[in-house]
């Protein structure tokens, strides 16, 4: 039997979406959107950042190697214009003196425009003695800074960013 179409009130078939439905989608793909937005973080805050974990690891194993060893180690900053540790090697950035020369990785930034100064000292004393003195080293890139500390008993560690 052949349907045939008629003009009563609800007999007609909906097709499409409301526009509340469309508004609920609107509203959520701009929600996601915007917590996409904060969730991404600053790259020159990120990169800084890694610096600073990657030298506080690094000062850690030159601390317990100075311990393991008995010898006692320094952290310094080369000087501008400092000579390549081997040849054809670009100067680097910081050294630990002290320990064997394949003990840690060269002393190069992962970013090449870091960089780095230790307030109030030539170099920090890692060792070999388990209590140092509280020290810390400022690092900056792209006009940003973070610093690098220990009290002198608890471990190298980025001290939170002021608010």
């Amino acid at each position: 039997m052949a349907r045939t179409p008629t003009s009563a009130p609800g007999s007609e078939r909906a097709a499409g979406f409301t526009l509340v439905e469309l508004l609920i989608v609107l509203v959520l793909l701009a929600l996601a959107s915007g917590l996409a937005g904060l969730a991404l973080r600053d790259g020159r805050e990120t990169r800084l950042e890694r610096e600073a974990v990657r030298l506080s690891a690094l000062l850690e194993a030159g601390r317990a190697a100075s311990r393991a060893s008995g010898v006692a180690v320094r952290f310094e900053l080369a000087t501008p214009g400092s000579s390549p540790s081997r040849a054809g090697d670009a100067p680097e950035a910081y050294r630990f003196v002290g320990l064997p020369p394949d003990t840690l990785p060269p002393g190069h930034w992962l970013e090449a425009d870091t960089q780095a100064e230790i307030p109030s000292a030539r170099a920090l004393v890692l060792g070999p003695e388990p209590l140092i003195p509280p020290q810390r080293v400022v690092l900056k890139l792209d006009g940003q800074q973070r610093v690098v500390a220990t009290d002198g008993l608890a471990a190298f560690a980025p001290l939170p960013l002021a608010p």
